[in-house]
C-alpha cells in the first residue's frame, strides 16, 4: 500500500448485520395471543427500508416492507399512518411495541420486544446513517419512469 493512499475500506454489505428474529405476539383479539416469529432484514443498498418477513407455523409466510425511520419512530412514539402503524407500549410494562397492519382484506396486530429491535435498528443506522440513505436514489431515472409510465410501479 502506498503511503500517500488511505487503506480501502470494504462497502457495507448485508453480511455485516444479520437478520433479527424475534418472538412476536399476533394479538387475534383483546385476550388471545398467537405466538409468531418475524425476520428483520437490512439491505444497506436500499437502506432506507427494512424488509420483514412474519414466519407462518403452517402456510406461506408474509414480507412487508416498513421504512426504517417509522420503525425507529415507533420504538418512542406513534410513528406511521394509513397502512402502517407502529407505537410503544405502556411504560409499566415490560419494554415492547405495538405494530399495526391494514389491508382492505387483512388487520394484524403485533407486539414486539423493544430491546432487541431497538439495538438492531440502531446497528443498521451505524452502517448507513439516516442522513445517508437517500444518496444512492436515481432520482432523475425515478421521475423519467413516473413521466413516461405513470400509471405503473416504479422498476
Amino acid at each position: 500500500m502506498h503511503r500517500d493512499r488511505p487503506p480501502l475500506q470494504a462497502q457495507p454489505t448485508a453480511a455485516h448485520l444479520p437478520p433479527l428474529v424475534l418472538d412476536v405476539d399476533r394479538m387475534l383479539d383483546e385476550f388471545t395471543r398467537l405466538p409468531s416469529r418475524a425476520e428483520f432484514r437490512f439491505d444497506p443498498r436500499t437502506p432506507a427500508v427494512i424488509a420483514v418477513e412474519f414466519l407462518a407455523e403452517r402456510g406461506p409466510s408474509l414480507v412487508w416492507r416498513f421504512g426504517r425511520a417509522l420503525l425507529q419512530g415507533g420504538l418512542t412514539a406513534m410513528s406511521g399512518c394509513g397502512d402502517v402503524r407502529m407505537w410503544p407500549g405502556r411504560a409499566d410494562e415490560q419494554p415492547s411495541s405495538w405494530l399495526l397492519l391494514e389491508t382492505p382484506e387483512l388487520e394484524a396486530l403485533f407486539e414486539l420486544p423493544t430491546g432487541p429491535l431497538a439495538a438492531w435498528l440502531d446497528a443498521t443506522y451505524r452502517i448507513v446513517p439516516a442522513e445517508a440513505e437517500l444518496e444512492g436514489i436515481d432520482w432523475d431515472g425515478f421521475l423519467h419512469g413516473l413521466l413516461d409510465h405513470p400509471g405503473a410501479p416504479p422498476g
